[in-house]
């Protein structure tokens, strides 16, 4: 446990103009001070950090003298509370800005050992599979070749891994035995695989703007179309089902339909900054990199700009805030960040999903879960559960209707149902 004792002067520059005639230290300068505060200490030298999680419980004046606590967890991340004469004025959990614990932008397979929050630690920090060679030759062959005999080439590399990838088979059996109600055969395990390699080298096309290579059927477009005409900005949840890359052929259709991707940058696969590099910059989505100080405020700017922020709402990170929702028949862990972000900026917020039904064919739906700008009877906390709750059903729902689309190729469940909020029905 490590403590330090500081004091904002009254005329520090972060309080010019917040906010005139009631100066309050403004958040961001509080987490700063955190931060600050534990990369001086001897054994974290040389780390750098980002925010995991963050809470404010209440507003600091200047001058207040703030007692900054932190404690070390077992998975290398840092709990950190912020006081003010005895009364907590901010908690949260600190991550290392590169680790173990962090999630990769894809669905590859983890070897890791069992923890207290599996659902977050199993996927993340395993090395990725394949060669950068074979990679860039498959590029050259999509490219030159065209669609159809990269795709005859992809169900060998499909086959190769899931010969090859003996704990991505077993999560798959395990996710499938409950999406689809009975043991999979080898074939359903297979569609599975193959379906998330046809999805991925879509993307090379998608980053291309080859959208005419791709047939694209809607649900609930309207619902995007009037919240494009209202200008206000919105929430757009996906989770690891299908592509949320297939929203980019929809903005062409669609011009005003803008997506800002907040997502940990650095965790982005290697296919994927392949296929960056391959793609046309100036139609490259705008990335706002979660885990700095300035992530709230961009997501901020860019729904006040009328646009949408996209975000894969289903895996857990460290120790951030997740709750506890019946999936599939099982007790799993869904980020709550998400979330409690869009009831803290009043918005409403969508449910997207891009479903792949073979060759060329894809099927984008848009489903309203909350609409955060409209008050809350219960209160905000219990909305933000209900709207969680509403996300892991259709997501659910999306499973059993297209159950070759789900790409979390890792343990799922484990661990969930033995935490101690696990009671039944928790969450739901």
């Amino acid at each position: 446990m490590g403590a330090v004792t500081i004091t904002i002067a009254a005329e520090h520059p972060a309080l010019a103009g917040h906010f005139p005639g009631a100066p309050i230290l403004p958040g961001v300068l509080l987490l700063d001070e955190m931060v600050c505060a534990v990369e001086q200490e001897r054994r974290h030298a040389g780390t750098r950090w980002r925010i995991g999680a963050a809470k404010f419980v209440k507003p600091v004046r200047p001058g207040e003298t703030l007692t900054l606590e932190h404690q070390s967890l077992p998975n290398g991340s840092i709990r950190f509370s912020i006081s003010s004469a005895g009364q907590p004025v901010a908690h949260g959990v600190l991550v290392p800005a590169i680790a173990p614990d962090e999630p990769h932008d894809d669905g590859r397979p983890v070897e890791t050992s069992a923890g207290p929050r599996a659902s977050g630690a199993q996927w993340a920090g395993a090395p990725e599979r394949g060669s950068a060679t074979l990679l860039k030759v498959m590029i050259f062959l999509a490219l030159r070749c065209g669609r159809p005999v990269a795709h005859g080439i992809l169900r060998v590399i499909a086959a190769y891994f899931f010969a090859f990838a003996p704990s991505a088979r077993r999560s798959a059996r395990e996710y499938l035995r409950r999406a689809l109600g009975h043991k999979p055969s080898a074939i359903d395990r297979y569609r599975q695989v193959f379906a998330f390699a046809s999805t991925i080298l879509d993307r090379l096309y998608l980053v291309r703007e080859r959208y005419g290579l791709f047939e694209i059927s809607t649900e609930g477009e309207e619902l995007m179309h009037d919240m494009v005409a209202r200008g206000s900005g919105a929430f757009l949840l996906g989770a690891h089902l299908g592509s949320f890359e297939i929203m980019s052929a929809l903005g062409r259709r669609r011009p005003g339909l803008r997506v800002a991707m907040a997502m940990y940058e650095h965790n982005a696969s290697r296919v994927a900054a392949f296929f960056k590099a391959a793609g046309n910059p100036a139609s490259a989505p705008e990335i706002i990199a979660l885990g700095h100080l300035e992530a709230m405020l961009r997501i901020r700017d860019c729904l006040d700009q009328g646009k949408f922020v996209g975000m894969l709402a289903d895996r857990t990170i460290a120790d951030a805030p997740a709750q506890i929702v019946n999936f599939l028949g099982r007790a799993a862990l869904f980020p709550s960040g998400p979330m409690r972000a869009a009831a803290a900026l009043r918005r409403p917020v969508v449910f997207m999903t891009g479903l792949y039904r073979g060759a060329n064919r894809y099927h984008v739906v848009f489903r309203q879960i909350a609409d955060f700008s409209q008050p809350a009877p219960a209160g905000r906390e219990a909305a933000v559960r209900d709207a969680i709750a509403h996300y892991v059903a259709l997501l659910e729902g999306y499973c059993r209707s297209d159950p070759y689309n789900w790409f979390n190729f890792y343990d799922f469940w484990h661990g969930a149902d033995s935490l101690p909020e696990a009671a039944p029905g928790a969450g739901a």
